[in-house]
């Protein structure tokens, strides 16, 4: 594994880099730029980088007129402000129309800490993903994060990008053939026993699991689903077929989420036992960022443990 770095830092780097290339880049903010590292674009592109301050539904609306005129808006906040404030203007005014803008959320998932429940938003995948319209994706490290940003300023249409605020390990950028397409997941390690399908910062806790697990014999296999929707469908079929039992692991709630997501599609296509791990029904709760991963068993060990569940139901 490489280094541990937070995938907002590589986003933020993207921006830049991608602003030179692209006139019509467009960045807006509710005034947290210095948390969301948008920070870096306004330091290189003033021109197009716009504070809307605390006002996430007007910043929706803002960059829905950006878009209508020609622009490619990124707007950006937490995750808790981006999709909970301002739902109503990404529904209607974003994704109604089909315009080109992407929600960026930062600080998803639990991971935020200290912050506590009101700003551990579990939910945004789920609120998203309900959207029509609306992709959503999930970036495990600071290179896909940098693909993803690359791969979404070429696709015409809104899009959700998520982001945290936890340091991870870099381990994409290691894996023999990897290549980044949205809508199309990765097997970063096969497996004949049981799946794991992972999102954002679980899919490094899968790759150690998978290694615990093999000291017991058990082969798990490791899908990288970084796009969350659309689903790739074909490859948690494949899976579900060739190794018999899913577990899917995200660092969201487990309700209209990543597992969610998977069992609506096994359900029709291949029905076998699923597993879903993450975020149970519940707020989240006040702690530094490894004691609430923790608490919610999002870590090798934990991951491994509902694996061994999962191999009950076979």
């Amino acid at each position: 594994m490489g280094e541990r770095k937070a995938t907002r830092a590589a986003y933020g780097e993207t921006l830049v880099e991608l602003g030179a290339k692209y006139p019509k880049l467009v960045v807006l903010d509710a005034d947290l730029s210095g948390a969301t590292y948008s920070n870096k674009f306004a330091a290189k592109y003033p021109e197009r980088f716009f504070n809307c301050g605390i006002a996430e539904q007007n910043m929706a609306g803002i960059a829905a007129g950006m878009a209508a005129a020609g622009l490619m808006p990124f707007i950006n906040s937490f995750a808790m402000f981006a999709t909970g404030r301002a739902f109503e203007q990404i529904r209607n005014s974003i994704a109604y129309p089909k315009l080109n803008v992407k929600v960026v959320g930062s600080h998803g998932g639990p991971s935020v800490g200290e912050d506590g429940a009101t700003h551990q938003m579990n939910e945004d995948i789920a609120i998203m993903r309900a959207i029509p319209n609306m992709m959503v994706v999930v970036p495990c490290d600071t290179n896909e994060m940098s693909l993803a940003v690359k791969a979404l300023i070429d696709y015409n249409g809104p899009a959700y990008l998520r982001m945290c605020r936890f340091a991870t390990e870099t381990v994409t950028d290691s894996v023999e053939g990897y290549s980044f397409e949205l809508g199309k997941g990765v097997t970063l390690r096969d497996g004949s026993d049981v799946t794991l399908i992972a999102t954002g910062i679980t899919v490094p806790m899968c790759l150690e699991a998978a290694k615990l697990l093999e000291a017991e014999g058990i082969s798990a296999r490791v899908i990288d689903m970084h796009t969350v929707k659309p689903l790739d469908t074909d490859l948690c079929v494949k899976a579900a077929k060739e190794t018999g039992c899913i577990v899917t692991v995200e660092e969201a709630s487990i309700v209209g989420g990543l597992g969610s997501a998977v069992c609506e599609a096994l359900s029709e296509k291949c029905p076998v036992p699923v597993v879903r791990h993450g975020v149970p029904d519940v707020f989240g709760r006040s702690g530094s960022a490894a004691e609430l991963l923790e608490y919610f068993g999002l870590s090798p060990k934990g991951i491994a443990d509902k694996v061994r569940e999962a191999l009950m139901l076979k």
